[in-house]
């Protein structure tokens, strides 16, 4: 079983889904990509970014996020917004918890935020709209290993 997935719902910038593939190969964590990519998985950005850790990544690839909550069930999805009220800190992490971001110009849509408002998480910022896709990511689930004391990674 996997530490963590990584869910990345439309992603649109190559080198973001990159460098969260890399994290999820120094990790243990699974990468969902969900819906329309705005990149081909042959980019060499995308390939560049991840740099040769590709076959440590296991990628899985979902036509909606609905179908992924509908295959896995929603007790162990967050949601990554900056119009959420609680943190990201605030949660007791389990492992194989989804962390669900969303694409880099609009983020997770309105309707999926309303629908699972309760299950959706901010990182505290200011002075700027929102973070860059992968920092974020990475915030994040380090927060969710370290509860976790890292599963034992060294």
């Amino acid at each position: 079983m996997f530490k963590f997935n990584i869910v990345l719902v439309e992603p649109e910038i190559p080198p973001n889904t990159g460098n969260i593939a890399r994290t999820c190969a120094a990790t243990g964590c699974r990468l969902f990509l969900v819906g329309k990519l705005g990149f081909s998985t042959e980019d060499k950005y995308l390939k560049r970014a991840g740099l040769d850790y590709w076959e440590h990544v296991k990628v899985e690839y979902k036509e909606s996020i609905e179908d992924l909550i509908e295959e896995f069930g929603i007790e162990n999805f967050y949601f990554l917004s900056k119009k959420a009220s609680k943190n990201y800190s605030q949660i007791k992490y389990k492992k194989n918890d989804f962390l669900v971001f969303g694409k880099e110009t609009f983020g997770l849509s309105e309707r999926l935020l309303l629908k699972y408002k309760e299950r959706t998480l901010r990182i505290p910022t200011e002075n700027v709209r929102s973070l860059n896709l992968s920092t974020s990511c990475g915030i994040v689930l380090f927060e969710a290993l370290r509860q976790n004391d890292f599963f034992g990674i060294n």
